[in-house]
């Protein structure tokens, strides 16, 4: 049974889509093929997928750009979460506002659900954390974004952030190979933030990959006739209710296998034998 949770203003179904991989290799250009970047797009939210994450910088321009022609005008209820990074060399406030008003334009929105401050660095709490969380406020109080949220943090940064302000989801790597962020998700379920894993099916793709290629996973998955893909989502599913999923893909029939995943259980031995997956 499809479940939901908030996200900011709104409430999602968990299984949500990651756009990022139609700007091609390395998010970095277009995709190979156009038409079937929008049919995806159209198949996720004929499918019932009311969020999806983009970023402008994806392409840059191209994700945003697909999203606009497949679905605009768009449905209502749909959440288009984003995300905006600053430079290494400032505090970056003024590059903030201006990555959100190019997903706006480019979007063709005015608000968008959510905008993620992706943060690059050691996790500290300084003064330019400080700013760049300004900055996002800003642009919350203004009407831009609806909902402020934090990417790539340390649970430092989290407990700093929601003693001032609202957060909606905090979006880090996270997976049934790498649970690093384990005390991040604990915190944003006590406080009901959605926690929003990056790579839920494993990083890098291919032969390296420490989710697809488990044998673990990959057995656990055989016993129960799913694909390792299914296997590893409703791990995450089950793994605590605020866990909103963004598994990328530009194929409609992985589309459909993912979403798939909603309507699965893992059983005891299951849960018992993944939670001894590591990468």
């Amino acid at each position: 049974m499809t479940s939901v949770f908030a996200l900011g203003r709104m409430e999602v179904r968990r299984s949500g889509y990651g756009a990022m991989q139609l700007a091609g290799q390395f998010a970095a250009g277009t995709p190979p093929d156009r038409e079937s970047a929008i049919a995806v797009l159209r198949a996720a939210v004929a499918a019932g997928v009311d969020h999806i994450d983009t970023a402008q910088y994806y392409g840059p321009g191209t994700v945003n750009a697909l999203i606009r022609d497949a679905l605009y005008p768009y449905p209502e209820g749909l959440a288009i979460v984003s995300k905006v990074a600053a430079g290494r060399d400032d505090n970056g406030t003024d590059y903030l506002r201006a990555g959100i008003e190019d997903n706006l334009r480019s979007l063709g929105v005015a608000q968008l659900a959510a905008v993620n401050l992706r943060l690059i660095g050691d996790g500290r709490v300084d003064a330019r954390f400080d700013d760049q969380l300004a900055a996002m406020v800003a642009a919350r109080d203004e009407g831009l974004i609806a909902g402020i949220g934090l990417s790539n943090i340390s649970l430092e940064q989290l407990q700093h952030a929601v003693a001032g302000t609202e957060i909606v989801c905090v979006q880090n790597l996270f997976h049934v190979a790498d649970r690093a962020a384990t005390p991040l998700l604990d915190a944003c379920l006590s406080r009901g933030i959605a926690f929003v894993p990056f790579c839920p099916l494993g990083w890098p793709r291919g032969q390296d990959n420490p989710v697809l290629t488990s044998p673990v996973v990959n057995q656990t998955a055989s016993r129960l006739g799913i694909t390792p893909a299914q296997a590893a989502l409703q791990w995450l599913l089950q793994l605590a209710p605020n866990v909103l999923l963004i598994p990328g893909t530009g194929s409609v029939a992985h589309l459909r296998e993912n979403l798939a995943a909603d309507d699965l259980t893992l059983d005891d031995q299951a849960l018992r034998d993944l939670d001894r997956v590591s990468g």
